[in-house]
């Protein structure tokens, strides 16, 4: 009973190392018993939405991150290799674990959902990525997550449309909600791609994100001709967008209000670019042209957003605690001049090195006092966010 639904060969002495600094995080594609375990998985969540009385069409299997090395001292996968010779390498084992899994889904009329690697295959030491093509997944209209579209990995998602996947567009560097707004030690949020600033969402191009790509994930400035040998998508590869999907991982998030700050207003600009027609400016051909629309479009956006949407969400359940922006503050002429990303708000300022309260002077006009100026956003309701602090000299 111990072995009934066991994932791992104990015998399994293969070294690697996962995306999270762990060895032993990998089911053992070649044991009955994890094939037992997923069935039992399966049937478990159809009780379940049959009871909610809710159609269950898709389980997310994901299939990501399998590092290199996984599999190759298992006794279980030698025996596997010596049944079934057409398994010579560890992409071929988990092409046979996801085959199965499918196969198993399918019978059960539910669709396979996952990360793109079900189309990629397991991670090399060198990091690089390839498109398989699997025709028996594109016949079967499997869906996968692109996600990993930076470091040169930039057309995976399109290259993965355009052989016949059904694709979700999930790029880290634009919807990966967990990154920090910005580089700040006080900003909360990752950075292990960077960081994601909502300007950055909201110029999300789906069908040519080449388009409006300037910088890198470090925010350096990408060459010219960066993308000129990048494969675009093509009139085929449109179809197989099913759409584009944001992500907030949670292990660093202990309460609510973190996830909430994270969250905020991220997911009304997904939302922008999710079921807003293709703008005006992500189809104008002339450059100068497209630059004047976008700019038009931002500010019409940041204005309802500012002064429509987040009072909203002062009042909806108790209220969120959305991310109020920080102040942007430059001396010019000896003077302060402070401006924040968001309209509706109020800066407020200080000139004794103290930090802003509610009570504080607004900010109406640049500062002309010496010293360590202070500045503050606050909403309607005296929520502020983070302090700037800049010196005059």
């Amino acid at each position: 009973m111990a072995e009934e639904y066991l994932l791992h060969d104990h015998k399994d002495s293969s070294l690697y190392l996962s995306n999270q600094g762990f060895n032993d995080n990998v089911i053992d594609a070649a044991l009955p018993s994890v094939y037992r375990f997923f069935e039992k998985v399966i049937d478990e969540l159809q009780i379940m939405y049959a009871e909610a009385n809710v159609p269950l069409t898709a389980i997310h299997v994901a299939g990501d991150e399998v590092p290199d090395g996984s599999w190759k001292k298992s006794p279980s996968i030698k025996m596997l290799q010596q049944k079934d010779t057409s398994i010579k390498s560890m992409t071929d084992v988990w092409k046979y674990y996801f085959s199965k899994i499918k196969f198993m889904l399918r019978a059960k009329n539910i669709a396979v959902y996952g990360w793109e690697e079900l189309a990629i295959g397991t991670q090399t030491a060198d990091g690089s990525r390839k498109v398989l093509y699997n025709p028996d997944f594109i016949k079967d209209s499997v869906q996968l997550d692109a996600w990993w579209s930076i470091s040169g990995n930039e057309d995976i998602p399109y290259k993965l449309a355009n052989t016949g996947y059904k694709v979700v567009l999930s790029n880290v560097d634009y919807f990966y909600f967990d990154l920090a707004y910005a580089k700040d030690f006080d900003e909360p949020g990752d950075a292990w791609v960077g960081y994601l600033d909502i300007e950055k969402t909201f110029s999300f191009i789906p069908f040519d994100y080449y388009k409006n790509a300037t910088e890198d994930i470090r925010g350096n400035l990408l060459p010219p001709l960066y993308f000129a040998n990048k494969e675009k998508l093509t009139e085929a590869g449109r179809k197989n967008i099913g759409g584009i999907q944001g992500a907030l991982w949670a292990e660093n998030l202990t309460t609510s209000q973190s996830m909430e700050y994270l969250l905020l207003p991220k997911l009304m600009v997904l939302a922008e670019r999710a079921w807003v027609k293709s703008p005006d400016w992500a189809i104008e051909k002339d450059t100068f042209k497209a630059q004047q629309l976008y700019k038009y479009n931002w500010s019409v956006f940041v204005n309802q957003l500012g002064k429509r949407e987040l009072p909203r969400l002062n009042f909806y359940h108790h209220g969120y605690n959305y991310r109020i922006p920080a102040v942007g503050a430059l001396v010019i002429n000896h003077k302060v001049n402070a401006n924040v990303q968001l309209p509706g708000f109020i800066i407020r300022y200080t000139t004794n090195g103290s930090t802003p309260t509610i009570q504080s002077n607004i900010y109406k006009e640049p500062v002309e006092e010496k010293g360590v100026i202070k500045f503050k956003v606050f909403n309607n309701t005296g929520r502020s966010g983070a302090a700037t602090a800049i010196r005059n000299k």
